[in-house]
């Protein structure tokens, strides 16, 4: 069981994992986790599946079902990661093999934006470019009264949507209520 006091030793850090299970496993490491003790988060959505007996069913599934997040020591995540033989750190490229860890603030925004969403739309990072991200706004009412970010911006869509993501790994675009954008200007210009 994961300790939930922070030493300078061995801090709690969010630290992004793949597991390496099929997508229709019955033990996907995210449920293992959280049975243990440990703060996990992936980022799930509504889907219909099919059922042997015919019709359909909505379950509630990873959107990308080898990414997960857990909030740990490394000492205690270690250990379980050398238990579970289809769970591996994912590594930031290019710094000699070290975990990849998104920060605390950062992580925590994206829990919140996605916790109070109605509706999410997801996207892998290579699909939002840069020209897709246009003003910075401030939601003004509603869940996410205070949110600042980038408007998403694509073309033939209606609906207004936030950016909000954690680089290099996921993007999501919450759907907000033009009501409640205020837009935010540049403080170059």
């Amino acid at each position: 069981m994961p300790e939930n006091t922070q030493s300078n030793d061995n801090p709690l850090q969010w630290y992004a994992l793949r597991d390496l299970k099929r997508a229709n496993a019955k033990h996907r490491a995210w449920e293992v986790l959280s049975r243990k003790g440990f703060e996990v988060f992936t980022p799930m959505h509504w889907k219909l599946v099919s059922k042997k007996g015919g019709g359909k069913t909505r379950v509630h599934v990873p959107v990308i079902y080898d990414l997960l997040f857990v909030y740990s020591d490394r000492e205690s995540l270690d250990h379980e990661v050398q238990k579970i033989e289809t769970l591996q750190y994912r590594f930031v490229k290019g710094c000699g093999g070290n975990p990849l860890v998104v920060p605390a603030a950062e992580m925590q925004r994206f829990i919140f934006a996605l916790r109070n969403a109605d509706s999410v739309k997801y996207f892998s990072p290579s699909e939002v470019t840069s020209a897709m991200k246009g003003r910075h706004i401030q939601i003004i009412g509603g869940a996410l009264n205070g949110y600042e970010g980038l408007l998403l911006s694509v073309r033939g869509s209606k609906v207004k949507r936030l950016v909000v993501e954690i680089p290099n790994l996921i993007t999501a675009g919450i759907e907000v209520d033009p009501e409640y954008i205020k837009f935010i200007e540049n403080e170059t210009e």
